[in-house]
């Protein structure tokens, strides 16, 4: 504390007729700031002071008014300030919606503190999946840091260590038979594409992109060049492929060749340039409605209800490491990208995708053999009791 009768150097301190203490200095910035509260004594207030002047000496001092932004109001132009992909852009501002903004929607940046981070959180936990909490934390933390960075703020509240992370159950796999049974009960017309996601293994939104000249004959394969996901609204977003990775050519196995040839003369759109995979009225198929032919298979072949179109990719990456393929050839041919894994694995090369593909055919071929001959001899052993 100055001493009695000594003239401050820094801000000044004056009794109220409250009898409490009122603390102020003029800030970097020529702003007379006074201290967001009074003080018990003057010596609180000038503890408060001498702070304050070793922010400004040591050049941390911040605008203390700078944080006074309405969060909904970063948090939108946080979102539309970014490059995102449209389905990207659309579940942000759907976490945001739905379970950001109803708690800090009305707060100013600088008020959402720790604490409150850990009741939001909490709360959420209680009401949604893990998975979406995760994803909503890991959103409100990268717009909090951004606003720490653009010095609205002095710290990220978000300090919960392990709350972004997802640990979403290992997803299941189908046999041969099953992927089989699938392809049979969707019909003529989806039959290739479930074959394709499984031995492809191609995405959704790939398949949805994927044009008649993308079929190579010859090489018995399928260029993977862009991808349309369709978005909750239905409106279909024709883009890039997920990563740079994702533009790749998809070596099938040989017992595709009858399907593909098949699916090019019955039902590809008849243009020079048609989707491969149009509706039975000539449009692009719609999420909804392959959804319902999806869930009626799927409950035909007895899969469980939480067996999705997209984990026939997960059963295409087990088949292809069980037919001898590496984790690289695996990452190629799913269309997998990291720097990381660029260091690490080793080159997969066309002709490396080549004999995985055949390495895929021989092992669903046996095992097509295997299920063959299995009912055979259940129906021998059938016909034998009965002549017994």
């Amino acid at each position: 504390m100055a001493g009695k009768g000594k003239k401050r150097r820094f801000g000044r301190i004056r009794k109220l007729p409250s009898g409490r203490y009122q603390a102020r200095y003029l800030g970097p910035d020529g702003v007379d700031r006074p201290a967001p509260e009074t003080f018990a004594t003057a010596g609180d207030a000038d503890d408060w002071l001498a702070e304050q002047q070793v922010e400004v000496r040591g050049g941390d001092w911040r605008d203390p008014d700078a944080g006074a932004v309405n969060f909904k109001v970063y948090a939108v132009q946080w979102i539309e300030e970014r490059d995102l992909s449209a389905t990207t852009d659309e579940l942000y501002r759907r976490l945001l919606r739905l379970h950001i903004l109803p708690t800090f929607g009305a707060m100013d940046l600088d008020e959402i503190s720790p604490p409150h981070v850990r009741s939001w959180r909490a709360e959420r936990r209680k009401a949604t999946g893990a998975t979406t909490v995760a994803k909503s934390y890991r959103l409100l933390k990268a717009v909090m840091e951004t606003a720490a960075d653009d010095e609205l703020i002095r710290r990220n509240p978000c300090r919960i260590k392990g709350a972004g992370k997802e640990s979403a159950p290992e997803r299941p796999v189908a046999t041969v038979a099953q992927v089989d049974a699938l392809a049979d009960a969707m019909g003529p017309r989806w039959r290739l594409m479930v074959y394709l996601a499984a031995y492809g293994p191609a995405r959704p939104e790939e398949q949805a992109a994927m044009r008649c000249p993308d079929v190579d004959l010859e090489n018995l394969g399928v260029w993977v060049r862009k991808a349309e996901p369709e978005l909750t609204t239905g409106r279909r977003v024709p883009g890039d492929t997920k990563s740079e990775a994702g533009k790749r050519f998809l070596a099938l196995p040989g017992f595709m060749e009858k399907d593909l040839k098949r699916h090019l003369a019955w039902y590809a759109e008849k243009t020079t340039d048609g989707l491969l995979f149009v509706g039975e009225r000539g449009k692009p198929f719609r999420r909804s409605t392959f959804g319902r032919k999806w869930r009626k298979a799927r409950s035909a072949v007895g899969l469980p209800t939480d067996f999705r179109f997209y984990d026939l990719r997960h059963t295409g990456h087990t088949l292809t490491t069980r037919s001898g393929a590496t984790l690289k050839d695996t990452m190629v041919r799913a269309g997998q990208s990291t720097e990381k894994a660029a260091l690490i694995y080793q080159h997969s090369d066309t002709e490396r995708q080549r004999e995985v593909a055949s390495g895929l055919d021989h092992l669903v071929q046996a095992e097509r053999r295997k299920a063959a001959a299995k009912a055979d001899e259940q129906a021998s052993g059938t016909e034998r009791a009965r002549d017994a």
